[in-house]
C-alpha cells in the first residue's frame, strides 16, 4: 500500500491508504494542525512514526471517498523553485527557438536551471485558472493567446538546513518530506518578450496548481531506478550515480488523454537539484516546493507541454470532437495524473484586464 497525506478543508491532516481516507485528527497533536507544515518540520524520525500510526487512525474510523473540496491545500508554501531538468524537454524546445545551433545551451548539463518562482500563486488542484494578461512581443498589452500547461513533479522540504551551509548530494534527500504532482501553467508569448536577460517572470508567476495529496518520500523507495549516464560527469558538489523515479504520468484535456510521460525521464535528481540550490549558501525552509520543470520523453506523446504537443503550434493537436488546439482556450480544463501522486485538475477562466484596458 502506499500512503499520501492532505489536509481536510476545515482543518486537520488526513491519511490515503489503499484508496481509503482516514481521518487523523484526535490520534497526534501533530494531526490536529491546519497544515502538514508541523508534520514536515519534525523530521525523518516523527515522520516514520507518523506512518505507524495511521493505522491507529483506521481504527478509530474511515472517511470514505473525498473530492478537492472537502480538502485543502496540503501544505503552507515557503519558496518556489523551478527547474529544467529534463533532458528532452529542453532539447526541444532549443530545436524550436534555436534551430540552426545546439539544441541545449553549453551550461545545461553541467548544472541544474531554474528560476526562482512565487509562493503565493501556487494554488491546488481544482482551482480556477484565470487567463493572465501583460505585454506580448513587440510591446502590446493583452490576455495570453498561449496559454500553455507544464507536466510536472514537486518536492516538498520538511527539514530545514542552514543558511552559509550548503547542503551535500549524499544527505539532501533528508530534508525532502515528500512529492507532488504539478502544472505549472505558463504564458508563452509573454514569457517570450520577457524572459531575456533575467529569465521567467510574469509568465509564469500567475498560477502554479499542485495535488492536494503529498506522498512521503519513503513510500516511493521501490520507484526509484537508474538514470542515464549524465555527460560530462557533473562537478564533485553534484556527483552521484544516476537515479529517477518510476512514476507514470498523463495529461488529460477535455477528457481526452493526449500525451503520457514518466518522471523516469529527468536528467538531473532531486539531491542534485538541492545540492546546487544551496551551494552558495542558500537555506531550505519547510514548505518550500522545488518543481522539476516539464517532464518529456524522448517520443512525440511523451512531451509534456501544448508548445512541445503542437510543435510551437505548427502541428495543432486534434481532439475526438473534432476541435484542435495549439494552446489552451477559455473553458478547457487540464487533468495531470500519477498513481501514486493523485491529479491536479485545472479549468481555465477567461481574462480580466485592467481596467484602462478594457474596451
Amino acid at each position: 500500500m502506499t500512503l499520501a497525506y492532505g489536509v481536510l478543508s476545515g482543518g486537520g491532516v488526513c491519511a490515503r491508504v489503499d484508496g481509503v481516507v482516514v481521518d487523523l485528527r484526535g490520534v497526534d497533536p501533530l494531526f490536529d494542525a491546519p497544515s502538514l507544515n508541523a508534520l514536515m518540520a519534525a523530521g525523518p524520525e516523527a515522520w516514520r512514526q507518523a506512518r505507524e500510526r495511521v493505522d491507529e487512525g483506521r481504527e478509530l474510523g474511515e472517511a470514505g471517498e473525498l473530492g478537492d473540496t472537502a480538502l485543502g491545500m496540503p501544505f503552507e508554501v515557503a519558496d518556489y523553485v523551478d527547474f529544467y531538468s529534463s533532458l528532452h524537454h529542453a532539447t526541444n524546445l532549443g530545436r524550436m527557438f534555436r534551430p540552426d545551433a545546439e539544441p541545449l545551451l553549453p551550461n545545461w548539463r553541467h548544472l541544474p536551471v531554474g528560476y526562482h518562482g512565487r509562493a503565493g500563486t501556487v494554488v491546488p488542484s481544482g482551482t480556477a485558472v484565470q487567463r493572465p494578461a501583460g505585454q506580448h512581443p513587440g510591446g502590446m498589452f493583452g490576455p495570453t493567446a498561449r496559454l500553455d500547461i507544464e507536466l510536472e513533479a514537486g518536492f516538498v522540504i520538511g527539514t530545514p538546513s542552514v543558511m552559509g551551509e550548503p547542503v551535500p548530494v549524499e544527505r539532501a534527500l533528508d530534508h525532502v518530506f515528500g512529492m507532488v504532482l504539478v502544472n505549472d501553467w505558463s504564458a508563452r508569448d509573454i514569457q517570450a518578450w520577457e524572459y531575456q536577460p533575467l529569465g521567467p517572470f510574469l509568465g509564469k508567476s500567475f498560477a502554479t496548481s499542485v495535488s492536494r495529496w503529498v506522498v512521503p518520500l519513503d513510500e516511493l523507495r521501490d520507484r526509484r531506478v537508474p538514470g542515464e549516464p549524465q555527460d560530462p560527469a557533473p562537478l564533485p558538489y553534484l556527483a552521484e550515480d544516476p537515479w529517477a523515479y518510476d512514476v507514470a504520468l498523463e495529461i488529460e484535456l477535455n477528457g481526452t488523454v493526449i500525451a503520457r510521460s514518466n518522471t523516469r525521464h529527468l536528467y538531473w535528481s532531486i539531491a542534485q537539484q538541492i545540492a546546487h540550490l544551496t551551494v552558495n549558501g542558500a537555506s531550505l525552509r519547510t514548505g518550500d516546493l522545488l518543481a522539476t520543470g516539464t517532464i518529456s520523453g524522448p517520443e512525440p506523446e511523451e512531451r509534456g507541454s501544448l508548445i512541445e504537443l503542437s510543435w510551437n503550434g505548427e502541428e495543432p493537436i486534434e481532439l475526438p470532437d473534432g476541435s484542435t488546439r495549439t494552446f489552451l482556450e477559455d473553458g478547457d480544463e487540464v487533468v495531470l495524473r500519477g498513481e501514486p501522486l493523485g491529479e491536479v485538475r485545472g479549468r481555465i477562466s477567461p481574462a480580466l484586464l485592467a481596467p484602462n484596458d478594457r474596451h
